[in-house]
């Protein structure tokens, strides 16, 4: 297989020198950019945004999202013709969530991770809903009353009317 490397120059752009890509189909929830946002602020810039390069200037295929923080990214710039970067700008995301996820390694994983972003701490626990992880509680023991509606209580709280059976505290 020959592979080429399309990659011709990476250098930092700020926002008013890539346009977004009218052909973007990609869009981005408030929950997934206040994500980003608290990646940002915690970690970093960690990857560039990828653009080519038009008569106009360039022009983004990756990276819609995090141009729109404001601050300069660095920017791998291709050597892509409008066909090969439609191309792109239609795989790209799919072909990432195509990966399957291995649930004892992204359970290992997720508790070495920690956060104080409010939208990270959601976007891991909806990672790891999607992947099936701790949805099994223990099971109850055989003793262990069945709940119903009609369950009868011993005693009732005169102020909330909450109700329970066993000893009153």
């Amino acid at each position: 297989m020959n592979i080429r490397n399309r990659i011709k120059a990476f250098r930092t752009v700020t926002p008013d020198e890539v346009a977004p890509n009218p052909r973007n189909w990609r869009t981005h929830p408030q929950p997934q950019r206040d994500a980003l946002r608290g990646l940002l602020a915690q970690v970093g810039i960690v990857a560039p945004v990828i653009a080519y390069e038009t008569p106009n200037g360039l022009m983004l295929i990756d990276g819609h999202e995090r141009m729109t923080v404001g601050v300069p990214f660095p920017c791998a710039i291709l050597d892509v013709n409008e066909d090969e970067a439609n191309t792109l700008l239609a795989t790209f995301d799919p072909l990432t969530a195509m990966a399957g996820a291995d649930a004892e390694a992204l359970d290992a994983l997720l508790r070495d991770v920690s956060t104080d972003s409010p939208a990270l701490t959601q976007m891991l626990a909806d990672v790891a809903q999607a992947s099936n992880l701790y949805t099994d509680g223990p099971d109850a023991p055989e003793e262990f009353a069945a709940y119903d509606e009609n369950l009868e209580t011993e005693y009732c709280c005169p102020k909330c009317k909450y109700e329970w059976s066993g000893q009153p505290k």
